[in-house]
């Protein structure tokens, strides 16, 4: 099998930043199509301008399903069938177990663990025989990280999901695969409260990982390259650990 990604079709969630938007300038260079998404009009149209007018942007916040669900109705109106789905986008809200507030709580699984779900479940008429669905997971699912409990389970359950729809949607021609990312220099650290010096001696301190440095969203690339890609066919329910040696 080919890694050729020309005139596939592919759909990539909380794609107008970091990992996402990376992913979909390395798929648009191999002749992918793609409908990217964001939760942010303002920051989608930034997105569109930076990769090109041939992609088709869609307004949707993985924690909305309402917006999800007229997605799917407005790419059923146009006719695109997807030959691949990249569930990328996720929140973290790091805070300690016994502080943790249940706001935080359903607020990261809305949108860590019900968005992908969801997603996925209301894409189904969209998706091709065979098609091929690529998990933006983490290593904290592997690696404990205090404050990080939230953001652990909702990954993991997205995974435990997977391992079932597998199963389940063998059938259909879908497979799921998931890559899990080290700690990465996205606006994720921002995000999730930490200052520019906070997020600089973080960063600095994965000097002494193997890799020497912390990651960039280039160097997931690849293997969400290979995932999405018709050279996965064989594989179901496999994870890509790139963590730069960070669990070793």
């Amino acid at each position: 099998m080919q890694t050729s990604l020309q005139g596939k079709t592919i759909l990539i969630t909380g794609a107008t930043a970091g990992i996402g938007f990376a992913a979909a300038q390395s798929l648009l260079l191999q002749g992918a199509k793609l409908v990217i998404t964001g939760r942010n009009q303002t920051r989608l149209n930034h997105a569109v301008k930076a990769l090109g007018e041939q992609v088709i942007p869609v307004l949707c916040d993985s924690a909305n399903v309402e917006q999800i669900q007229q997605m799917v109705i407005e790419l059923q109106r146009d006719n695109i069938q997807l030959d691949g789905l990249i569930l990328n986008a996720g929140v973290f809200y790091p805070a300690p177990f016994e502080q943790m507030s249940l706001e935080n709580f359903t607020s990261t699984m809305a949108v860590n663990f019900n968005g992908p779900a969801l997603t996925l479940q209301a894409l189904l008429p969209c998706l091709k025989n065979p098609s091929s669905v690529v998990f933006v997971s983490s290593v904290a699912v592997l690696k404990a990280f205090a404050s990080a409990g939230v953001y652990s389970a909702s990954k993991a359950a997205f995974e435990g999901l997977a391992r079932v729809l597998n199963s389940e949607l063998a059938p259909r021609g879908i497979r799921i695969n998931s890559i899990r990312p080290g700690v990465t220099a996205t606006e994720i650290q921002a995000k999730a409260g930490m200052d520019d010096a906070a997020i600089s001696g973080f960063f600095e301190s994965l000097s002494s990982t193997p890799v020497g440095r912390v990651l960039v969203p280039d160097d997931l690339i690849p293997a969400i390259n290979y995932l999405i890609s018709d050279a996965s066919i064989g594989l179901r329910n496999a994870y890509i650990d790139i963590d730069g040696g960070f669990g070793l």
